[in-house]
């Protein structure tokens, strides 16, 4: 090896400079021979005596000089390598595979094994991975436990030349690459962090969402009582929690809690949404809590215009409902109650003629309501589409899919000289139509991934949100108008007080009545689900208009293949816990799959005993799921949880790369786990 072994640097030029002054001592040589004949011999027995001496030191001696190096560097290393091992940080040297080559002593004082032959890093902690072990020089961070303490794991990966590249030896031996392995104690300021964000504030804003209904129902002399016990239950909940509340209206509170006193909250599910519902002096209502909390690291203001939005969402999706809006993600807490519904209809006009005076200002309307269209979304769509030919507008209905839900109304336009033919368009037609001077109205629908044309929210700037569903994390941003009502039967219920208000004397023809009355029907399981006395008033209104019981129920008639495979599906279905239908629609024959699945549903809520109702069906790679369920359970934060949504009583979900066996069991596991956390 030594042999191999070859001197560069400083060394290998101090022994070159022994060879050139026997050069030099030989040319002198030479010319003595010139000067003097017998200087030059004499010269030249020195010269002999000096090669003679040189090589004998440079041959015989070399070996010997470098087995000195060699072994002052090993001694070197060794000094080097004591201080090491007895280093006190953590340190380790592993190979590619994770496997441990070297240690020093805290390393095995701190993970509290002395032996660790044979055994690789993945060992000390189940976080630390294959796809930790850093490549091309790089460096990779983990955090693990180890007993009660925190340690940053930092892994290196270093490139080995043995006696390659020194400042003495030249030599290409040996190389390799290894991991360094370093464990750093983050114990105390991991507990400083989490001191600091449990310290940190928090804003809060809070409603009482049906005040002055709460206080009509109660006698007049006992409404003060009412108001105190409410506001003594709120005070006593938030000075438990160290935390303030300041009531700025008579139904409006102001809160501030520190951070960790709002995860005990979260912890505790919001409890005073269900402690302010049970006070109770004789009122017939009682009364419910909306409450938004904001949670930034920017600032109170961020805090605040956070805590201001969640509230807005709370209130948006039925009230009764606590909102913690980090910047990740939303948390919903609550929202089981059943929205009361308004009785006035103020808000209605309001709406009306706001979307009036937005038409007004616009040449073309483009309606549009979610994907796989059905008859609530078709009906609203037709109702807006009348209030737009009210006003001389150009209007049309976007609409790729023609279901079989919507397909007995859709063809009853078709060939009708009453309207035009472009009255129906896809998305590339309604892009190519789309100018500056168009307005979108979304109908049965808030969330812009399930529209019908996601693209035409982002080219038309006027927006307008109809829809009846509860607001989820996903909405759609900068709508000029948004009307959207938790508590209404159907969005063709919405749209049908618009009409009311919209133009007097608006004259509605007796398809487009039947178009929306259908809308309320199936939405409202023919007046038998989530039908309040407005929904009754609208129905009639659409009655007055021209719209047919007789007809509307004629064309919703089912066939015998879609009845048979209806049948066939319950007979599958599934009880969890007694009272929680599933079943899966595999019928291949049938038109729509989706439809008849939300059909099932609705069925399965008939059976003695059922408290809610799961339909599972495959329709274009993704299984969608219709959920039902009457006042009991709210389905809805059941498919909020799995990326869906719609309200109380009725909601649905889409999971995509699934099978229908994976959603199945994924669900039971999902109303298991929910049961245990007693948020059913």
């Amino acid at each position: 090896m030594n042999k191999k072994i070859k001197l560069r640097g400083k060394l290998l030029r101090y022994t070159q400079v022994v060879i050139f002054m026997g050069i030099l001592l030989t040319l002198m040589t030479v010319v003595l021979f010139v000067i003097n004949l017998r200087a030059g011999f004499l010269g030249l027995v020195f010269s002999i005596i000096y090669w003679i001496i040189t090589v004998t030191v440079m041959f015989m001696d070399r070996p010997k000089l470098v087995n000195d190096l060699i072994s002052f560097a090993t001694n070197y290393g060794q000094v080097q390598g004591k201080l090491l091992y007895e280093f006190s940080i953590p340190y380790a040297l592993v190979d590619n595979n994770g496997q441990f080559i070297w240690w020093n002593k805290q390393f095995t004082e701190t993970i509290g094994k002395d032996k660790l032959h044979g055994k690789t890093i993945f060992s000390i902690s189940s976080k630390i991975t294959k796809s930790h072990l850093p490549e091309d020089g790089r460096e990779e961070n983990v955090e693990i436990q180890i007993g009660d303490k925190d340690y940053k794991v930092k892994l290196n990966h270093i490139v080995v030349d043995t006696l390659g590249e020194t400042p003495i030896f030249d030599s290409n031996e040996i190389t390799g690459t290894l991991i360094a392995v370093y464990l750093f104690d983050v114990t105390k300021l991991n507990s400083l962090e989490e001191y600091n964000k449990n310290q940190r504030l928090v804003v809060g804003l809070m409603d009482l969402d049906n005040y002055d209904e709460a206080l009509e129902s109660v006698e007049a002399v006992r409404r003060s009582l009412l108001t105190a016990l409410v506001d003594r239950k709120i005070n006593k909940y938030f000075s438990d929690l160290d935390g303030i509340v300041k009531k700025i209206e008579k139904d409006k509170y102001f809160v501030v809690v520190k951070q960790k006193e709002l995860n005990h909250m979260m912890e505790d599910k919001f409890s005073i949404l269900d402690e302010v519902k049970k006070v109770n002096i004789g009122n017939e209502m009682p009364l419910t809590l909306s409450i938004g909390i904001g949670v930034s690291k920017n600032g109170y203001l961020q805090s605040y215009l956070y805590a201001r939005n969640s509230r807005d969402l709370a209130l948006a999706r039925g009230g009764d409902q606590a909102v913690v809006k980090t910047l990740e993600k939303n948390y919903y807490y609550g929202g089981k109650s059943k929205q009361v519904e308004k009785s006035t209809r103020v808000k209605a006009r309001v709406k009306a003629q706001a979307l009036r005076e937005i038409m007004e200002t616009k040449d073309k309307v483009f309606i549009m309501g979610h994907s796989i269209s059905d008859v609530d979304s078709f009906g609203a769509a037709v109702g807006i589409f009348k209030a737009a030919t009210v006003l001389n507008k150009e209007a049309h209905i976007v609409i790729n899919e023609i279901t079989s839900s919507v397909r007995p109304m859709i063809e009853c336009f078709y060939g009708n000289k009453d309207y035009n033919e472009d009255m129906f368009v896809n998305s590339d037609e309604a892009i190519e139509l789309v100018d500056n001077s168009s307005v979108l109205v979304v109908v049965d629908v808030n969330k812009p991934s399930i529209t019908e044309c996601p693209d035409l929210l982002k080219i038309v700037k006027t927006i307008v949100v109809l829809d009846h569903h509860r607001q989820g994390e996903e909405v759609i941003k900068n709508a000029v108008l948004s009307y959207v009502e938790p508590y209404a039967s159907s969005t063709c219920e919405m749209v049908a007080e618009i009409l009311q208000y919209f133009n007097e004397g608006v004259k509605i023809r007796n398809l487009e009545a039947d178009c929306l009355y259908a809308g309320i029907m199936i939405d409202t399981n023919n007046f038998m689900s989530k039908a309040g006395v407005r929904t009754f008033e609208a129905a009639a209104f659409l009655r007055r208009s021209g719209a047919d019981v007789a007809r509307v129920r004629k064309m919703y008639r089912e066939d015998m293949v879609t009845y048979k495979a209806k049948a066939n599906t319950i007979q599958n279905a599934e009880v969890v816990e007694g009272k929680y239908a599933i079943a899966i629609c595999r019928s291949t024959e049938v038109e729509s799959v989706t439809v008849l699945g939300a059909q099932v549903a609705n069925e399965l809520m008939n059976i003695l005993g059922i408290k809610a109702s799961f339909v599972l069906s495959k329709y274009q790679n993704k299984v969608y799921i219709s959920a039902r369920s009457f006042d009991e359970v709210n389905v809805q934060i059941i498919m909020e949880k799995i990326g869906g949504g719609g309200h109380q009583n009725m909601a649905a979900a889409q999971i995509e790369d699934s099978s229908l066996e994976e959603a199945r069991e994924m669900l039971k596991n999902l109303l298991k786990e929910m049961i245990k956390e007693g948020e059913l």
